[in-house]
């Protein structure tokens, strides 16, 4: 399937930039003073003083409510976990296909087991969560089978994809270690360590300094960091994607607290109204919710909001509640981009009157937390959450969410 481009989407925009500031069609207003723009990232300390596990994305209690909810049988939990149960990421028969290199190119070509380490890694989080649910230990153990193939034999990613590749699949193994390490003893320490290892060593790399392409690939790639620092307890690891995180959220979603332009993102050469104008693809009217990549497509802004809303999880498991700093941001961007999705007409004024939809099963987890958990009303995503479960996956690293935080109070 197509992945998002690094070189291609950079050259591009690149060459928007250039080409609107030799024209000058967009030049910033007299009164616009960079330094009145420029983003300061908060630098205080976000590590706990002792990480909670399991504690990425889910937490025991919530998986104890969600365990619950299937067991009698109740809506929506049981239709979507027949629906994670009747997946392929569920089968005990499952061959994982690990290899040394993974070499992902832009829009998957090359795609050298790409596919293949996201969707093992899927399927590790799938039984894991198969296993707290059911206690069979053949799904804690299949877990472990996979997680151990490709702890033994990965070393690295390689070309322009790399960064986003390992931030998808650096997302979902965490998830599904945290489950099995402290849940079940399927795990024998010393596979624990290798995997341990392997994520120090060959994901978390590759992530931590984020990346100037467009926001989605930081924001995986900084849900990818956060959550390996939560399963190797590295305090210093989880402030510094936390500090890239915070500085990349504002950057992402527009609210006009913000001014008349967005934020420049933290670490870039952007640092104008033309340049950011260019940069959010052209679009030059800013309203509450808008995102980086809304003129680009919904698919890659979904990838962007959902990455926001499983940093935020995971921080509030850890006691260290980002929520009501993003809320606003959040909140609105779930409700704009649901409200087009649901088919609302779309004004001239944005992204020239033309959207590309397709936003994903990306709403569940942020609908959850600021509705049922902050009580804050949200029509239209409510409406399209609703509409979409149980929601399923979008095999990169998203999965199961109507399962795991539909409706989950804790």
């Amino acid at each position: 399937m197509a992945t998002p481009s690094s070189r291609l989407r950079e050259t591009l925009v690149a060459a928007a930039v250039s080409a609107a500031l030799v024209a000058g069609a967009l030049s910033a207003p007299a009164s616009a003073s960079a330094s009145a723009r420029t983003v300061t990232t908060a630098t205080r300390a976000a590590a706990p003083a002792t990480f909670t596990h399991p504690g990425v994305l889910v937490s025991r209690p919530q998986l104890d409510f969600v365990r619950a909810q299937v067991n009698a049988g109740a809506q929506p939990w049981k239709t979507a976990y027949d629906r994670m149960m009747a997946s392929a990421y569920a089968s005990l028969s499952r061959t994982p296909k690990p290899r040394a290199i993974v070499e992902c190119g832009s829009y998957s070509n090359p795609n050298n087991g790409c596919t293949d380490e996201r969707e093992d890694a899927l399927a590790a989080y799938t039984l894991a969560l198969a296993w707290y649910i059911t206690r069979d230990a053949r799904y804690a153990n299949k877990a472990v089978q996979i997680m151990d193939a490709w702890s033994a034999t990965i070393k690295d990613h390689t070309n322009s994809n790399a960064p986003l590749q390992t931030g998808w699949a650096g997302s979902s193994w965490p998830r599904a270690a945290e489950i099995i390490r402290y849940t079940s003893t399927a795990w024998p320490s010393a596979s624990v360590d290798r995997f341990a290892t392997m994520l120090r060593t060959v994901y978390l790399p590759k992530v931590i300094n984020g990346s100037n392409s467009n926001g989605n690939w930081e924001l995986s790639m900084m849900e990818a960091a956060v959550g390996i620092s939560v399963f190797l307890e590295d305090r210093a690891s989880y402030d510094r994607a936390i500090a890239k995180f915070r500085g990349r959220v504002a950057a992402y979603v527009y609210i006009a607290a913000d001014g008349a332009y967005p934020k420049y993102p933290p670490g870039s050469s952007i640092d104008t109204p033309s340049e950011v104008i260019a940069y959010w693809q052209g679009q030059s009217t800013f309203v509450d919710g808008l995102a980086q990549e809304t003129c680009r497509d919904f698919v890659h802004t979904g990838y962007g909001i959902s990455a926001i809303s499983h940093v935020a999880e995971t921080t509030r498991i850890q006691q260290q509640d980002l929520y009501p700093e993003i809320a606003e941001r959040l909140r609105h961007a779930l409700g704009f981009h649901s409200k087009y999705q649901l088919g609302a007409a779309v004004p001239s004024w944005l992204c020239g009157g033309t959207l590309t939809r397709g936003l994903g099963p990306v709403t569940e987890v942020g609908y959850n937390a600021l509705h049922t958990r902050m009580g804050i009303a949200m029509s239209n995503t409510q409406t399209l959450t609703e509409q979409q479960r149980p929601a399923g996956t979008n095999n990169l690293f998203v999965a199961w969410e109507t399962l795991t935080h539909a409706n989950n109070p804790n």
